[in-house]
């Protein structure tokens, strides 16, 4: 059985068909004759999130609603745990999700190998395009990658992963393509706030 093979699929598939489709999209326009007014931009308090168990911290705008999926695959159930925080009136979603691998599997395949494939699996259970990639590190010396990608419908995410002590963690933004421009530097300022904060 080859490599690809052993990889469970990365639930980013449900992020996108679930709930988080739905909070991107703009607010409805309002029914009235009169002109529709542009609703001012609610500016988000932004605070640093921990996790329960520690393992991260990153900036979010708001305390963010907590998911989990359990995945079945040939190792038996592996949980996805899901962080995700939309800002009012606004066409983003920010979201952190990791997964734990069995201790063997963990130990036997390389974090690339397991990097690439969880990018692969986000471009075909998205179908998405890929704009940009590139081979990154976290702040303690654990490798990742970063990529951007484009979905059929235009929505624009930018993520961060990392493989680090048996975990897969995904750091994303959801973002509309009228949004993009005014939000880049607060997206990147948000991926740039993630931090692992593992066992030594």
């Amino acid at each position: 059985m080859t490599m690809r093979f052993l990889l469970p699929f990365i639930a980013v598939a449900s992020v996108y068909s679930g709930h988080v489709l739905a909070e991107v999209r703009p607010p409805k326009p309002a029914t009235s004759q009169k002109k529709p007014t542009v609703p001012k931009v609610v500016q988000p308090k932004w605070k640093v999130f921990t996790p329960p168990d520690k393992s991260f911290s990153v900036l979010m705008p708001g305390r963010p609603k907590k998911k989990t999926q359990v995945q079945k695959t040939y190792m038996g159930k592996i949980n996805l745990e899901m962080f995700v925080a939309q800002p009012p009136q606004q066409e983003v979603v920010y979201l952190v999700t990791y997964n734990s691998f069995p201790f063997n599997y963990a130990q036997m395949a390389k974090p690339q190998t397991i990097l690439n494939q969880a990018r692969d699996n986000t471009l075909k259970a998205t179908r998405s395009n890929l704009v940009n990639q590139r081979n990154i590190r976290s702040s303690n010396g654990h490798p990742g990658k970063e990529i951007e990608y484009v979905d059929s419908a235009g929505k624009i995410t930018k993520a961060r992963m990392y493989f680090a002590e048996g975990r897969l963690y995904q750091v994303m933004a959801i973002v509309s393509k009228k949004q993009k421009p005014t939000l880049e530097k607060t997206i990147v300022g948000y991926l740039d706030s993630f931090q692992l904060v593992l066992k030594k």
